[in-house]
């Protein structure tokens, strides 16, 4: 349990009883730098309200947003950079791929810790990549016409068994099945770890989401159509914006963490800042 609220520059970022996963403490804290930082440049009264449970107000938010505007440069995506975006990564710009998936969902909840929930995930995942035993029936192919993967004749489906008993999600009930998904209908962050790719089977890695840490099993996949690069260009250059973003953003926290005080909060590992 947290014995030391933490602060940023002085202001605490959670109630003295109260309880947040490091995420989460990581998001305020990157928040109430920027919003310190939009009153030092004066575009944000002083006497601002400090954030409620990491609800800060509205003349904070939009004084974050135009200090963002002024303090990072993203430079238009030059024709070559955007081409050779593409040629790395067309198959993100696929037409109608969709994967048949199954997961163990390790929800990260207000007060969870992480630590040892990030253990229980890293456990299950090397478990289901662990080699099943020789006499062992293994799963047959799974069909790609719009039906469920097919069970295993006889034997147990370890991967279904472990969904079942120690999964957050409700799928669980049902061995960890989603279905056939298309990019569209996950969350952006587990789909770029999903779609755009050729693997098959239980992944190498866990998948991180706004909801938890995953344990991803793709059953079988449909590549898609590849679309031409004028036709995604303009999806081509908002991708090279988003990166430029998020590199000057990562960096204008670093800047701000080296110049505040900050206790009981780690931003080392902030490496994918989101402001809310």
């Amino acid at each position: 349990m947290r014995t030391v609220v933490p602060t940023v520059g002085g202001v605490p970022l959670t109630a003295t009883d109260e309880l947040v996963s490091e995420h989460e403490l990581r998001q305020r804290a990157c928040t109430e730098l920027l919003r310190q930082a939009a009153q030092q440049v004066g575009m944000l009264a002083a006497d601002d309200p400090p954030p409620a449970a990491g609800v800060i107000s509205e003349a904070a938010q939009q004084a974050i947003e135009r200090y963002l505007e002024g303090a990072i440069d993203v430079p238009e995506p030059a024709e070559h950079d955007c081409r050779r975006h593409y040629a790395a990564h067309a198959a993100r710009y696929a037409h109608g791929e969709r994967v048949q998936l199954r997961h163990v969902l390790f929800a990260v909840t207000p007060g969870v810790d992480v630590s040892a929930l990030r253990r229980r995930a890293e456990a299950c995942l090397i478990d289901l990549r662990a080699p099943l035993p020789q006499d062992a029936v293994r799963l047959a192919p799974a069909r790609v016409d719009g039906e469920a993967g097919e069970a295993p004749e006889g034997g147990t489906d370890r991967f279904a068994q472990v969904a079942r008993s120690l999964s957050n999600c409700p799928s669980g009930a049902q061995g960890g099945h989603l279905g056939w998904l298309a990019r569209d209908d996950c969350a952006p962050e587990f789909a770029s770890e999903v779609f755009g790719r050729t693997e098959v089977g239980v992944l190498p890695r866990l998948v991180h989401s706004r909801f938890g840490l995953h344990v991803v099993e793709v059953l079988a996949r449909v590549p898609g159509t590849i679309a031409e690069f004028e036709s995604v260009r303009p999806a081509v250059a908002q991708s090279l914006r988003q990166q430029a973003f998020a590199t000057g953003l990562r960096q204008l926290l670093q800047l701000l963490a080296g110049r505040t005080d900050l206790e009981g909060v780690d931003l080392d590992r902030a490496t994918t800042p989101l402001v809310q």
